[in-house]
C-alpha cells in the first residue's frame, strides 16, 4: 500500500503471536493486491479498464469495500467520491506537477459515484461511463486494518493494534490494563511526523487522520495536497487535519477524507449525524472536538 504497516499484539506465546501477525500481514497484502490502482493485475484496474463496457466479477473484499464507499459518498454529499481517479491521476505529488485547469474541468465530468454500480447479488461492479476510474486510496487502508484485526481475533489474540499509516484499529487493552494511547500529529506547517499535538486512549475502536501534510507540493507559493474536492478538482482548503473515531476503520478512513473536504462546519454536522467522534483542526490551526470525546483528548500543545 506504499506505506508503513505495523501490527502489535499482546500474547503470552511468542509462537502464537508470530503466527497471528504473519496471517494478518498476509491478509493486508492480499487486499493491497486486489485494490492496487496502479497494478494492471488488480481487480480495481479490471473495473477501470471495463468502464462503460461491462461489469466485472470481483472478490468479496472489493465488493464490500466499494459498497461501503458508495454509502460514505451518500452520507458526505459526494465529498468522498471513490471515482475521483480521473482527476487524481492528473496530479503528480512526487514531481510537483499540477494539471491545466482545462484538463481538470474535462476530467471532472467522469467523477460521479452515482455512476458506480455495485451488484451484491451477482458480485459485480460496473462503471457506467467510459473514462471513469475508481481510486480506492481513501478507503483501502482502513478496510485492511479492520480485516487484519478480524484475523488476529480468529487466531486467538485478545488485544492488539494494527496501524496502516494513519489508519489505526485498536482492540482489547494493553498489558497494564489501560487503553491504547494514540497520537494525533501536529498539522502545523513544517512540523515532523513525531510532533504530536494530542493523544487519546482507545480500545475496540478505530481512528484515521487525513492531513494536508501527507502528500503535497508547493508551486508558486501555493500548497497543493492530495485531498482533492470532487466538485472542483482542486485541494480542499478548510482544514489542516481531520481525525475520525468510530468502530470500523473502513469508515474512519473514508469519512476522515470526506469531512476534510467538507470543511469544519459541514464536517462536524456529518460526524454528529453518523454518531462518530472526531477532532478537526481548521486552516487557522483552531481545533474543534465532538462532544463525546471532550476531556478524553489530551492536547500536548495548544492548537494555533
Amino acid at each position: 500500500m506504499d506505506t508503513l504497516v505495523t501490527i502489535t499484539v499482546v500474547s503470552r506465546s511468542q509462537e502464537k503471536a508470530d503466527r497471528a501477525m504473519n496471517t494478518a500481514f498476509s491478509e493486508i497484502e492480499q487486499i493491497a493486491k486486489l485494490s492496487d490502482f496502479y497494478s494492471p493485475e488488480s481487480e480495481i484496474s479490471m473495473i477501470n479498464r471495463k468502464s462503460g463496457i461491462s461489469g466485472v466479477t470481483v472478490s468479496p473484499d472489493v465488493l464490500e469495500m466499494l459498497s461501503k464507499a458508495r454509502y460514505v459518498s451518500e452520507n458526505t454529499g459526494g465529498a468522498f467520491d471513490i471515482t475521483i481517479g480521473p482527476v487524481m491521476s492528473l496530479y503528480d505529488f512526487h514531481k510537483g506537477i499540477k494539471p491545466d485547469a482545462s484538463k481538470i474541468r474535462e476530467n471532472l465530468h467522469f467523477v460521479n459515484y452515482r455512476n458506480l454500480s455495485v451488484d451484491r447479488n451477482n458480485s459485480t461492479v460496473f462503471l457506467k461511463e467510459k473514462g471513469m476510474l475508481v481510486d480506492p486510496g481513501g478507503i483501502t487502508k482502513g478496510y485492511a486494518a479492520d480485516k487484519a484485526v478480524e484475523i488476529l481475533k480468529q487466531q486467538g489474540i485478545h488485544a492488539g493494534l494494527v496501524a496502516v499509516a494513519g489508519d489505526i484499529k485498536a482492540f482489547g487493552l494493553k498489558p497494564d490494563g489501560k487503553p491504547w494511547t494514540i497520537g494525533i500529529r501536529n498539522p502545523a506547517p513544517g512540523n515532523s511526523e513525531d510532533d504530536i499535538i494530542a493523544t487519546i486512549g482507545l480500545s475496540d475502536m478505530a481512528i484515521s487522520t487525513s492531513g494536508d501534510y501527507e502528500r503535497f507540493f508547493i508551486l508558486d507559493g501555493k500548497k497543493y495536497h492530495h485531498l482533492i474536492d470532487p466538485k472542483t478538482g482542486y485541494p480542499a482548503s478548510g482544514c489542516r487535519s481531520v481525525s475520525v473515531i468510530a468502530k470500523k476503520g473502513v469508515f474512519t478512513d473514508s469519512f476522515a477524507t470526506g469531512v476534510f473536504i467538507l470543511g469544519p462546519e459541514k464536517g462536524m454536522k456529518v460526524l454528529d449525524k453518523m454518531g462518530f467522534e472526531g477532532v478537526i483542526i481548521d486552516s487557522t490551526g483552531k481545533a474543534q472536538i465532538t462532544p463525546g470525546i471532550r476531556g478524553k483528548v489530551e492536547f500536548k500543545k495548544t492548537p494555533a
